[in-house]
């Protein structure tokens, strides 16, 4: 008998939640292919069949949230029992869970509400509208003779859920602010919550900027746009960060709670944002790309990112983040560390300046940089020649080759 499993493809992933079965139970499926549809904390993405046989039993229906490298349906023979234990174990699992959804939902404050004997209602219904502090006599029955069932209750338990209590409401002094709409998080928007506010309360940030004039850049782009193609600034950008890596890979590392490792690979990870939320696709051994190279990766991480085709490994394995605004009229902002990562990159839009060259004062395009840094790992003056180093390979371009 073979499990199939939700696999983990980032070490931060703790579930997954079944979109699809793209297979019933008792249809023959072959190793390698489709059989359900996962949305992971990344990406969606496909869980293939470990082998040949009989789709002999799924254990989770789509819509489930499911622990990652935990049993989700079982391949075997046509004759082979299924084990019987693990049967036992999801039914289980899956009943707490229904009891969970139903009876555990946060209590309402009942203070002035009591249950009014006269309404035509089961004992049950008066008891649990009296428990979660509901008013029966606004409740319209379904029962026979338009008597209060218990179903009627729990459906108003759970529309009352989503309104303020009466104490959030007294707290403040005003009356409950009506709620136009409600909007679930997604997976996507619930992992970039988590890691976020992991970041910001675990990593000691601290923040240095820089301008740089991108004159010379921008003409060398012109030089290699009518030779080859147009080339993007990130292009530029990633890999001047990639080559400053190569020389302080200090910035290319992260703290495993009493070590700093430092990571072999320089993969470049560019957020990029979607309709689903923040993603960021990693451009992998970007010291080792030429500009054009990396220009056309973006070009084809961007769209896939749009379409929602990004691949786990696409999505996987970046180990320093640039994010570009630039694009948005932004000059300048704070980003927040893309954990386990040591550092992350901001960048403006380019703006016409006035700046001192040799004691005279002229209008060169610039650009606003933001490394925002680790402070456990790595101090302010390593960080500072680090951004330097960037800074320096933008205003010379050609030493990029």
């Amino acid at each position: 008998m073979h499990k199939i499993i939700i696999p983990r493809f980032d070490p931060a992933m703790k579930t997954g939640r079944i979109i699809k079965w793209l297979k019933s139970e008792g249809e023959t499926v072959n190793k390698g292919e489709p059989l359900l549809i996962v949305e992971g904390e990344k990406t969606v993405f496909e869980v293939e069949a470990p082998a040949n046989g009989i789709l002999k039993k799924i254990l989770y229906q789509a819509g489930s949230e499911v622990e990652v490298l935990k049993p989700i349906a079982l391949i075997g023979e046509a004759n082979e029992p299924i084990p019987q234990e693990l049967i036992e174990e999801i039914e289980e699992k899956v009943k707490s869970e229904i009891k969970a959804e139903i009876i555990e939902k946060p209590k309402i404050e009942k203070p002035f509400i009591k249950t009014v004997e006269r309404v035509k209602a089961s004992p049950l219904a008066k008891k649990l509208a009296e428990e979660y502090g509901i008013n029966i006599e606004e409740i319209k029955g379904t029962g026979p003779g338009g008597r209060i069932t218990k179903e009627d209750v729990l459906n108003a338990i759970k529309k009352a859920s989503l309104k303020p209590t009466f104490a959030e409401a007294s707290i403040s002094g005003l009356k409950p602010i009506p709620i136009a709409k409600t909007i679930p998080l997604s997976r996507i928007r619930k992992t970039i919550a988590e890691r976020l506010v992991y970041s910001l309360h675990k990593a000691a940030s601290t923040t240095i900027i820089t301008s740089v004039n991108l004159e010379n850049l921008l003409k060398y782009r012109e030089e290699i746009k009518s030779s080859l193609s147009e080339v993007s600034l990130t292009a530029f950008i990633v890999k001047a960060t990639a080559k400053a890596l190569e020389a302080h890979p200090i910035f290319n590392s992260t703290l495993n709670e009493e070590e700093i490792k430092i990571f072999e690979d320089i993969n470049i990870a560019l957020a990029i944002h979607t309709e689903d939320g923040l993603v960021t696709p990693v451009i992998k051994n970007a010291n080792k790309k030429s500009i054009i190279e990396i220009s056309n990766e973006i070009k084809e991480l961007t769209n896939k990112a749009f379409q929602r085709k990004l691949s786990i490994d696409e999505l996987t394995g970046g180990t320093f983040t640039i994010t570009n605004l630039g694009a948005y009229d932004v000059e300048l902002f704070i980003p927040i560390i893309n954990p386990p990562q040591t550092g992350i990159l901001g960048v403006g839009k380019i703006e016409k300046k006035p700046i001192v060259i040799n004691d005279q004062i002229l209008i060169k395009p610039t650009v606003a940089l933001t490394l925002v840094f680790d402070h456990r790992v790595v101090d302010g003056v390593p960080a500072v020649k680090f951004l330097q180093e960037i800074k320096h390979f933008l205003e010379d371009p050609k030493e990029l080759n």
